[in-house]
């Protein structure tokens, strides 16, 4: 829901697997897995906007989604702690700081695809940023295309791999289906500023916490 009104879910659901005890890469992948459900619906939702631009950036997050998980998997677990800090940090500054480029970056979005396959929260603001200046509502289409790519392949490389714990998975692909449909009722009566603010400052914990953990 919190993904639907202001973006930034994932600054608490990634905590909450740690919480469970699930080991930092295994919770970075289910994370992404759980919430692909949500992304697809999204997805599927803005089909009527795709086009030829949209098609060749989604093939090229797809991609980038798939190295980032390849890296995520193959890099060892220790390294992932040591800089998980600063990925919370950095998707935590993204929820603060909006910036929008002139035009499209095709570049740019690959990079963000493969930062999306290894870690992903925040993607949908750098999606966002870098699609350009233009009417929100196409924007968000396409971001909501573009992440569903990224996450989509990711997934299927992380379940072939046997990286995500199922039960919470399941549980938590319930609830960004659920949440994702009912988050168009409470973006109505909630201000998406407020909520933004509210997940910054658990992320700016969490970023603490995190760094007082692995260092």
């Amino acid at each position: 829901m919190i993904n639907s009104v202001a973006g930034g879910g994932s600054l608490v659901s990634f905590p909450a697997l740690l919480a469970l005890g699930v080991p930092p890469v295994l919770a970075s992948a289910t994370n992404t897995v759980a919430l692909t459900p949500g992304n697809v619906a999204s997805a599927v939702a803005y089909r009527s906007e795709l086009g030829r631009e949209l098609v060749l950036l989604a093939a090229l997050a797809a991609a980038g989604g798939v190295v980032g998980a390849v890296a995520l998997v193959s890099a060892p677990p220790r390294a992932f702690e040591l800089v998980v800090p600063w990925l919370v940090a950095l998707a935590t500054l993204l929820l603060v700081v909006d910036v929008g480029l002139e035009r499209p970056s095709r570049t740019g979005i690959a990079l963000v695809s493969v930062y999306g396959g290894y870690f992903g929260a925040g993607i949908g603001m750098l999606v966002l940023a870098l699609l350009g200046r233009g009417d929100i509502h196409h924007k968000n289409a396409k971001k909501s295309v573009i992440v569903a790519a990224v996450n989509g392949a990711a997934s299927v490389y992380f379940l072939v791999s046997g990286r995500v714990e199922l039960a919470p998975a399941l549980v938590m692909a319930a609830g960004a289906i659920a949440g994702g449909y009912g988050g168009a009722a409470v973006a109505r009566r909630v201000s998406a500023r407020h909520v933004r603010w509210v997940v910054v400052a658990i992320g700016g914990l969490l970023t603490a916490l995190l760094a007082i953990r692995y260092y």
